[in-house]
């Protein structure tokens, strides 16, 4: 933060008011709050592209790479040691910054991010301090930790690396295994809300939950998204099994936001509610979306919180589940203030529609370029792949749709295929950068199965792919109405959503 200051500032004047405003309570802790106010006034909503872009100073950009050179040597997202002993005992050496500020946790299979994102742009409405955890990012590393709704800054976020560092090599060298780069950047995130400092933070899980490294928090709210197959190797067959793990979040005397379930994931995590006397709020029971209207450039909802109904939500995103999320989003910051618990009441209604107009989320349902119109997915698996389906058609009515896929190894890449084949006239199959991702011959080979042959068009570089996506949309477009839509996985998408916007 520069240290120049300008000859007059309301600012300061501003300041000045709200320490006198507050002369009632501690001076000290007036000033911190009125530092806290002026700061978010100053800041205001995020401006532009909510992806950050490269840093621009070289010298920043130099120091950002190595950072992320210095993370890669450690054990990658998908090499996990079910543990949460090393993170445990990071946070010990570190002393417990988890502990410095309340939060709100969240897991579940589908719709994390995007219930995060709109739990985090609530609370800010209401003038917290926010601190967002999420992941994986779609173009920058500095997208998973978030200050006041913004990525943080490049240069704080390797200022934060290097505080902590020294007490991350003497918990490697203490510990069996090495921090992976997961519980590295969890503690990042942790360190980071702690000395910012936040009112509250809104963590999303990696993976699972009881032994995710962000279970180190001791959340008074845990909102559980829908849950349903993924990761099966590593959380279990059923949604059931999975909904045991994912369950381990939820606290002591904690109260439980539960979106729609599949029946058995639904009684695993309403046991286990019981077993830790958690409060438990669920969708289409406690709280619940109203009604919904399809809208020119989103959708207008009325929502059903735990203490009445909120009229009027514009919400600038596309499809059913996004309007689920934003109920499970409205009802988690309910509990957070106290709503539910406390006999009949709504929070602002003025504050919760400005709050959800506000609400962006990269790379889910994202509208990257008009003419065709290019759509940006992360669906990953059939279920994300089923609600995505279901909301290109709903919001866009395309005459025709070009797919463009890329997907991980390891994924049920037929299931998703299976779940676009309705909606696709034509797919184009390609892969991204990453090292685990399926070769582009591999998901020809499966996509030729569930579309036919004249239908699958196999380009291995996604530039080539996207190219012939929209050319394909441009030249048999019925009166400009059709489209592209790009999905498979979060790289695939962060990746397109470079190159388009480069454009």
């Amino acid at each position: 933060m520069s240290e120049q200051q300008p000859e007059s500032d309301d600012r300061f004047d501003e300041f000045d008011q709200i320490v006198a405003e507050e002369s009632d309570r501690d001076p000290d802790l007036a000033v911190i709050e009125a530092g806290s106010r002026t700061l978010r006034a100053q800041a205001g909503p995020p401006q532009g592209d909510p992806v950050p872009a490269r840093p621009t100073d070289p010298e920043v950009a130099k120091a950002l790479l190595e950072v992320e050179q210095e993370l890669s040597t450690r054990w990658g997202e998908t090499k996990l040691e079910p543990s949460v002993s090393r993170i445990a005992a990071l946070m010990d050496v570190l002393g417990e910054p988890q502990r410095a500020y309340p939060s709100i946790h969240v897991t579940g299979t589908n719709g994390k991010t995007s219930t995060a994102r709109m739990i985090e742009a609530l609370l800010n409405a209401f003038e917290l301090r926010t601190g967002r955890y999420t992941s994986p990012h779609v173009q920058s590393i500095t997208e998973r930790i978030s200050l006041d709704g913004a990525p943080i800054d490049p240069e704080r976020f390797v200022e934060t690396y290097y505080d902590i560092k020294p007490y991350v090599e003497m918990v490697d060298a203490a510990e069996e295994y090495r921090l992976s780069f997961f519980e590295v950047l969890t503690g990042m995130a942790y360190a980071a809300f702690a000395d910012a400092p936040v009112d509250a933070a809104v963590v999303e899980v990696g993976m699972g939950g009881s032994w995710d490294a962000t279970n180190v928090i001791d959340a008074s709210v845990a909102v559980i998204t829908p849950i349903s197959l993924d990761h099966t190797d590593r959380l279990g067959s059923t949604p059931g099994e999975i909904a045991l793990e994912k369950g381990g979040i939820i606290k002591q005397g904690a109260t439980l936001i539960l979106a729609q379930q599949p029946v058995d994931a639904a009684q695993a995590l309403l046991k286990k509610a019981v077993e830790v006397d958690a409060t438990v709020a669920r969708e289409g029971m406690e709280f619940g979306v109203v009604a919904r209207e399809v809208a020119v450039g989103g959708q207008q909802l009325t929502l059903r919180g735990m203490g009445g109904e909120y009229e009027g939500i514009f919400l600038p995103l596309y499809g059913a589940h996004m309007a689920h999320n934003a109920a499970v989003a409205l009802a988690a910051v309910e509990a957070f203030f106290g709503i539910g618990q406390e006999g009949a009441r709504v929070l602002d209604v003025e504050t919760v529609r400005q709050a959800f107009a506000s609400v962006t989320s990269p790379g889910r349902m994202e509208v990257v370029r008009r003419s065709p119109t290019v759509v940006l997915d992360a669906a990953h698996n059939p279920a994300g792949a089923a609600v995505t389906a279901e909301a290109v058609t709903e919001s866009f009515g395309f005459s025709r749709l070009i797919g463009v896929v890329a997907a991980s190894e390891g994924k049920d890449v037929r299931g998703v295929l299976e779940a676009f084949e309705p909606i696709f006239a034509e797919v184009v199959v390609t892969e991204n950068s990453s090292h685990r991702a399926m070769g582009a011959d591999e998901l020809a080979a499966v996509a030729v199965e569930v579309f036919g042959q004249d239908r699958v068009q196999v380009e291995p570089r996604l530039d080539d792919a996207l190219e012939a996506a929209i050319t394909l949309a441009e030249e048999e477009a019925e009166y400009g109405g059709a489209g592209v839509l790009v999905t498979g996985s979060v790289i695939t998408v962060g990746e397109a959503r470079l190159l388009l916007k480069r454009g």
